[in-house]
């Protein structure tokens, strides 16, 4: 198999850095070991950012995930450790990681994990949801 797991992550030029935007990615398929009994932990995460001047390459980012698969972590320190190392690449405005760990022992576990750049300070949310794009008025 020539494709390797790397904890090489790689980026590219944000495309539009002069805007916040938002980056939403989903990984079902990521693997670690449990560092007590060495069984499999499986989890989905969801990775969101708004980039500042980077932006993460997807193929680079599978490959940093699969590096863990045969590695011991406790929930919360992969969760921690996956969040500094984008940081510490991207050097984003804003990021958050949530980690859903599937059940083990009867207890699912999630594990959120944030990073803020320095004074950023996000726009304030706009609600859309409350327009379904249809008039109220009477004609």
């Amino acid at each position: 198999m020539t494709t390797q797991a790397s904890k090489n992550l790689e980026t590219f030029p944000n495309p539009n850095a002069s805007r916040d935007y938002h980056i939403h990615m989903e990984i079902p398929e990521f693997t670690c070991l449990c560092p007590k009994t060495g069984q499999p932990d499986f989890a989905t995460l969801i990775l969101d950012y708004i980039p500042d001047e980077l932006c993460v390459e997807l193929k680079s980012l599978k490959l940093y995930m699969w590096s863990f698969r045969d590695e011991g972590h406790f929930h919360e320190a992969v969760t921690n450790r996956i969040l500094d190392d984008l940081a510490g690449a991207l050097k984003p405005r804003f990021m958050r990681l949530t980690a859903k760990f599937y059940v083990r022992g009867g207890i699912f576990t999630n594990v959120v994990a944030e990073h803020r750049k320095d004074g950023w300070q996000p726009a304030p949310f706009v609600d859309l949801s409350r327009f379904d794009g249809q008039s109220n008025t009477r004609g």
